[in-house]
């Protein structure tokens, strides 16, 4: 059993099943910026569970672009969210404001501090990944 690919793909069916709990259960309509984070992390479910069956050692060369990538746009939304000043930088001009917290958990947990953590997660995985492969 490959747990750096076990482990990803959890994290990512996680992170699918919640946003879809989010937006289908709880009501909350994703914003643009929330949007680009599930078309970035809605096709690893796929990869990672394909590599996961496969047992494809090689799988982080296909999914470290879609989870880094994930990270800095979740990272940015977070901000966005907490930093006042980023705000300036807001691009979503209709519907939902990007800057808007459904859900804010003990003070700093929001949405996209969580898709940030499911995009870590997964790319630590695929790190070690890529380096027990190099071993």
């Amino acid at each position: 059993m490959n747990k750096p690919l076990l482990i990803g793909w959890l994290a990512t069916l996680t992170a699918t099943l919640g946003s879809l709990f989010f937006s289908e259960g709880m009501g909350f309509i994703p914003c643009t910026l929330c949007w680009y984070q599930r078309i970035l992390m809605y096709p690893l479910a796929i990869l990672l569970g394909l590599a996961f069956y496969r047992n494809d050692r090689e799988a982080y060369k296909n999914v470290l672009p879609f989870s880094i990538f994930g990270m800095l746009l979740s990272g940015y939304h977070y901000g966005l969210q907490k930093i006042s000043f980023l705000q300036k930088f807001e691009m979503c001009t209709s519907g939902i404001p990007c800057s808007g917290e459904y859900i804010n958990w003990l003070g700093f947990i929001t949405i996209p501090l969580l898709a940030f953590t499911g995009f870590t997660v997964i790319t630590i995985c695929m790190l070690f990944l890529r380096k027990s492969n190099q071993n």
